[in-house]
């Protein structure tokens, strides 16, 4: 069976499933994480406080909503795609108090880390922002919607047994500040076992309130990212695999995906009724990098026919300044003479640090069908 055959079978087996749902197999849907999750949190923290935010500009949204939403691309994410498929409404951010959170609510925050920013400080770190949204803070307000939650249900614990979790990504900024800070990769890796075990325990905590249906998501390949090979760039052609990333900025995300898997193992052996899975940023990514040209025609959105990914230039970014790889630090999109492309759908990176809507979809279909999630989100009722 080819690649290209494979793939429409995995998006129609996708597409039904999710349309012969007729009741929602979960009661609600909770998401925690950084930029790759965040639905509007991050803009309503800063807005008021920082004199402008790129992702308030139009390029961002552009493909689905056609305005900015506060998400770091130009539509949907995968935990939209997700909500989309389980027949959810789209996940509303926390911060919006306004909103209807009895199917659930997002905490993610652009730029969030697993460690606390006092961790930071400790080890004389300074280069992260001054707004704390990490895990901790962020499983401090699901606290907060659980105290209101468990007034209205009756029984919370059933309930919240009976949902959805995606506790992640969280790593990535926590290595990118300490890679900003001037620590070497080898340096890095010397963290990674802290967040992983940091993450690990912020798990078990919700594990142990009565969670059985979570989804641990891994990091994506660093060394593929434009801003990471623009900044980190190097004269020495050994240091790219044949897709043009960067190989030892890449292993930081082998080595926290590698302790992840294990630390899941884990909590399954000591939480045996719960469904806990892995999600896979990373392999996805690689494969849409190898495979690009198999893409062609196939229809990757729920609702729009995608005439697929690029061939050339696969890490070109979509909505970007100029440059090698169309990211140019001093001028990124959202940013007055940044331009985005004509059509997001047929880029992987959207605006050299996240994905696009297309990209994002198609990790959703893996996930949701257990390519890259075992077990697979989509359950049998």
């Amino acid at each position: 069976m080819g690649l290209l055959t494979l793939l429409l079978l995995l998006f129609i087996s996708s597409f039904n499933r999710a349309n012969s749902i007729k009741s929602q197999p979960y009661n609600a849907i909770f998401s925690f994480g950084d930029s790759y999750a965040d639905t509007g949190n991050f803009v309503k923290l800063v807005r008021g406080v920082l004199p402008s935010v790129v992702f308030d500009s139009p390029e961002y949204g552009m493909t689905h909503f056609g305005r900015p939403t506060g998400r770091s691309s130009d539509g949907r994410l995968v935990v939209d795609f997700i909500a989309e498929a389980l027949g959810f409404p789209h996940i509303p951010p926390y911060l919006s108090k306004e909103e209807d959170f009895t199917k659930g609510a997002n905490f993610a925050v652009i730029g969030a880390t697993a460690l606390d920013l006092d961790f930071f400080h400790q080890h004389n770190i300074t280069s992260i922002p001054p707004i704390n949204s990490s895990m901790h803070v962020q499983l401090g307000w699901f606290e907060e919607l659980k105290s209101s939650y468990c007034k209205i249900i009756e029984s919370c614990k059933e309930y919240l047994g009976n949902s959805l979790f995606l506790f992640g990504e969280f790593g990535g900024n926590d290595y990118n500040f300490l890679l900003l800070a001037g620590k070497t990769i080898e340096e890095v890796k010397l963290y990674v076992p802290t967040v992983i075990d940091t993450i690990k325990l912020a798990a078990e905590s919700l594990l142990k309130q009565g969670v059985m249906h979570m989804v641990l998501p891994g990091n994506i390949p660093t060394g593929c990212v434009p801003i990471v090979l623009t900044m980190y760039g190097s004269t020495n052609k050994q240091d790219y695999d044949n897709l043009g990333c960067l190989k030892e900025y890449n292993s930081i995300g082998t080595s926290h995906n590698t302790l992840l898997r294990e630390a899941i193992v884990q909590l399954r052996e000591k939480y045996p009724q719960a469904r806990i899975s892995y999600g896979d940023y990373y392999e996805p990514v690689i494969q849409l990098l190898q495979n690009r040209e198999q893409f062609t025609e196939l229809p990757m959105n729920f609702d729009t026919e995608c005439p697929g990914f690029s061939s050339e230039e696969p890490l070109r970014v979509c909505c970007g300044g100029g440059g090698p790889y169309n990211y140019n630090l001093s001028l990124v999109c959202g940013q007055p003479g940044a331009i985005a492309c004509e059509n997001p759908m047929s880029s992987i990176n959207w605006d050299g640090i996240h994905l696009t809507e297309a990209a994002y979809n198609y990790i959703a279909i893996d996930w949701l069908n257990g390519h890259s999630v075992s077990p697979p989100i989509l359950r049998p009722m």
